[in-house]
């Protein structure tokens, strides 16, 4: 006796102290009472059965080890996968099966019988019917005209085929020949997006004619403000621009908030200023790495504005867009179609580069050029510049006229346009994007003119 109580206490000294009374429990309500032990600190379960196992062995030579562990241990888990198998007898091989929880759920005004499954996927799932029952007349005649073919129209939403009928009126004509220049067979360069960038574009086209502001708001809407007060903040905004080095990118982006809040919203004339430079503050926290601050702007302006109305002009401004502030401007596409035109050229052609940016930005300042899109006044940039720049070939080439999709004929009136305000014919005085591209950084391409446009240029 004193030998059995000297082993059973050297087993379990570790977990709990047993004495004559524990020991004289039966067997069956032992393991029940020490699996109900509490665990002492840094002791594992395991050691703890394997103790109360080997205690019961002391006591009961003639037990085997096995019948206690197996009450302990489960089944091992076989290969369990969400993919039945289709058998004979329509089971899942290899799949545990799971009792089903049936689950009422409302389509309409019917109800149907789903079953759920947690581990398993079967086979006889209910499945949703293809045609529901209608709800009233008007999902009556829906569902007709759905199945006839014709597109249900969703509030909030264009109808099937608006986009692209605009896409259509914006670019006429694709080029159907195979004789150009694959500018995205090179992808070595990540930043190029090669394997993309013919959806990205596609996909800009449609944004373009989505989101464009309206072309007549100063006859209809501003009452206050005037085209030439209009062109007098867009040249002033540029100037800014070049004091704090802002990209490009942040310019256009800044004028197209302007134009598309004058559109829709009546603006007097002494908050002209606070509008643009609110425009240009949002531009620049989207584009730029590190944008100025607003009292940066404040100052710019002779402290004219406080920083609590530069603020309250941005909530509005934010509010107005619906935080949506990616939009397709005229740099978005020149970037593309520059690369487009210097294709035909051995080494690149800065000067074009140059030329062509700086005919897209003399666009800012016109208010007229509302009606053009922004890739068709990057298309007529790139079409002038080779003009320009070199009259012994065609400016457009088959090249240009499959990344672009705009034949020559389809830019006619955009760089006729765009010519006139090359060669001022208007004789405007503000002259921030010309002394810009005077520089010697842009290889002066301001001081450039472009002969007279033949009409054989644009006959197809």
């Amino acid at each position: 006796m004193k030998r059995e109580n000297s082993v059973i206490s050297a087993a379990i000294e570790p977990m709990v102290r047993i004495t004559r009374s524990r020991a004289a429990v039966p067997e069956k309500s032992m393991v029940a009472r020490t699996a109900e032990l509490p665990k002492q600190r840094g002791q594992k379960r395991a050691l703890r059965i394997n103790s109360s196992t080997a205690i019961l062995r002391e006591r009961n030579k003639n037990v085997p080890l096995t019948s206690y562990v197996e009450q302990k241990c489960r089944p091992v888990l076989k290969d369990v996968t969400n993919l039945c198998c289709n058998t004979s007898n329509g089971d899942c091989l290899n799949a545990t099966k799971v009792p089903k929880k049936k689950k009422i759920m409302r389509v309409g005004n019917s109800s149907m019988n789903v079953s759920k499954v947690t581990t398993s996927v079967d086979p006889k799932v209910y499945q949703f019917p293809s045609k529901l029952p209608p709800r009233s007349s008007q999902s009556c005649s829906d569902r007709k005209s759905h199945e006839q073919g014709n597109p249900i129209e969703i509030k909030g939403f264009p109808r099937k085929g608006t986009v692209e009928k605009a896409v259509r009126d914006a670019a006429p004509s694709t080029s159907t020949k195979l004789d150009f220049i694959d500018i995205d067979s090179d992808q070595k360069d990540p930043q190029q997006c090669s394997q993309y960038a013919h959806d990205i574009y596609n996909n800009l086209r449609v944004a373009e004619v989505i989101r464009r502001p309206h072309s007549n708001f100063m006859e209809t809407l501003q009452l206050d403000i005037t085209q030439s007060m209009r062109a007098i903040l867009v040249d002033w905004i540029v100037e800014v621009s070049e004091e704090y080095m802002l990209v490009p990118d942040t310019l256009y982006l800044a004028v197209h908030f302007i134009d598309l809040f004058l559109s829709q919203n009546y603006v007097e004339r002494k908050n002209l200023q606070l509008l643009g430079i609110t425009c240009m503050l949002v531009a620049s926290k989207y584009e730029e790495m590190c944008a100025p601050r607003v009292e940066e702007f404040c100052f710019i302006t002779d402290n004219a504005y406080t920083k609590s109305e530069v603020l309250a002009m941005e909530s509005l401004i934010l509010n107005f867009l619906g935080f949506r502030l990616s939009t397709p401007t005229a740099k978005t596409f020149l970037r593309r179609f520059v690369r487009s035109a210097q294709a035909s050229y051995k080494n690149p052609n800065l000067e074009l580069e140059f030329l062509a940016n700086y005919l897209a930005e003399l666009t800012l300042l016109e208010y007229g050029f509302l009606k053009f899109t922004p890739s068709a006044i990057a298309a007529s940039s790139v079409f002038l510049a080779r003009w320009t720049l070199d009259q012994s070939i065609h400016p457009w080439s088959p090249t240009l006229e499959h990344y672009t999709n705009y034949k020559a004929q389809d830019l006619k009136s955009t760089v006729l346009a765009l010519q006139d305000l090359q060669l001022n014919t208007n004789n405007c005085l503000l002259n921030a994007i010309r002394a810009k591209y005077r520089q010697d950084k842009f290889k002066s391409v301001a001081c450039l003119s472009s002969p007279k446009l033949l009409e054989t240029l644009f006959q197809t």
